[in-house]
């Protein structure tokens, strides 16, 4: 169950927030973030934005001491380590000198051009702080590995060069704070073509991040269990209809289900890609048209098979007055994710689709290996 009392009040929250979504913001600019980690620093940047030059900067900073970070998705993937059994986990290498920031790309990105791989040994780094690098990556949507290593006595002249310090427990506790901090912001009527009385109400997290959505249907009944469906936003199956996936037939069919039922709810979360964003989720195409399957895929970029959380639809569910819900879905993990965050689920209503000619390995990946039902 999600512990509201445990997650700093708002406006603790915001200082909280900031922070690393600064760090974000920088990772995703291709600049470097000096984390905190038990009273050591650590320089840190995303191994998709590295260069010759920053490469050479980072050896510098640390004096040789640069270890390259993956997931251990990745390095299984890499055939570096065992696959795991379970989510989440990295692995520290160190980078001899000298060593080609290409080849340190690839070992992050298996859609990059070259093929070739580094024998690397495993470094020092301590694990939680290789953890909590990765884990910024994650949160700007780009490839989960870094370049990373300690700074020392070094990191105030670089604070004070304007490299941005993040503690490393900030990363951690982030995507809970950021649920909990959560306010509506803007709604207004919207008519939808298969729902005319429908309301759209905008959440927003305090630091001024990204919005998730509820698309509300009809008057919804706080003291009745409300229709409702859990929608990562699917840019080329929602707004393109594209027919790799069945995300554009979800969103209309549930809008209509809704109606029908007379309310409910629709929560659009800005999670792209199950949670790896849409960069990341044309990089999986391009493997997927390589020969991997949908779960195959994301673990080749380094990235568990779904990397979404239900924290912000659980706390966007609580602040509208709707504790209990009937969900309109085919994956159980929805059901068991909103109630270990204090939603009581009573009821899962079949949400299914036919393929379209396109899409059948992707549904029957789902049925397989996600425990979807069909």
């Amino acid at each position: 169950m999600l512990n509201r009392k445990l997650v700093p009040a708002p406006s603790a929250a915001a200082a909280l927030l900031y922070k690393v979504d600064h760090a974000i913001a920088d990772l995703r600019r291709g600049g470097k973030v000096l984390l905190w980690h038990e009273g050591a620093s650590f320089v840190v940047q995303a191994a998709e934005a590295l260069t010759p030059e920053s490469v050479d900067w980072l050896r510098e900073a640390t004096g040789g001491r640069v270890a390259l970070v993956l997931t251990r998705r990745r390095a299984a993937a890499l055939g570096l380590v065992p696959q795991p059994q379970g989510p989440g986990g990295t692995v520290a290498l160190s980078v001899p000198d000298p060593c080609d920031a290409a080849l340190l790309q690839h070992m992050a990105d298996p859609t990059a051009e070259t093929a070739e791989t580094l024998p690397l040994a495993a470094s020092a780094l301590p694990p939680s702080a290789a953890d909590a690098a990765v884990e910024l990556t994650k949160l700007a949507r780009l490839l989960p590995a870094v370049l990373m290593g300690p700074v020392g006595q070094k990191a105030a002249d670089l604070a004070a060069e304007g490299v941005l310090d993040v503690d490393a427990s900030l990363v951690a506790d982030y995507q809970a704070t950021a649920a909990r901090s959560l306010r509506r912001v803007s709604e207004a009527n919207v008519p939808l073509a298969d729902a005319e009385n429908t309301k759209i109400v905008a959440f927003r997290p305090t630091d001024g991040g990204i919005e998730h959505l509820a698309i509300v249907i009809g008057d919804p009944d706080p003291a009745q269990p409300i229709l409702i469906r859990l929608h990562s936003e699917c840019f080329t199956g929602d707004l393109l209809g594209s027919l790799r996936c069945d995300c554009g037939d979800q969103l209309r069919g549930a809008i209509a289900e809704i109606a029908r039922a007379g309310s409910g709810v629709l929560l659009y979360l800005a999670q792209e890609g199950r949670g790896i964003g849409l960069v990341n989720k044309l990089r999986a195409y391009r493997l997927q048209d390589a020969g991997f399957d949908t779960v195959d895929a994301n673990e080749q970029l380094g990235f568990d098979a779904d990397e979404r959380v239900y924290l912000p639809a659980a706390e966007m569910l609580f602040q509208m007055g709707f504790p209990r819900v009937r969900l309109l879905t085919n994956n159980p993990e929805k059901v068991a994710a909103l109630t270990r965050c204090g939603i009581n689920v009573v009821e899962r209503v079949p949400h299914v689709f036919p393929a379209n000619g396109h899409n059948d390995r992707y549904l029957r990946t789902k049925a397989t290996r996600s425990g979807h039902f069909l």
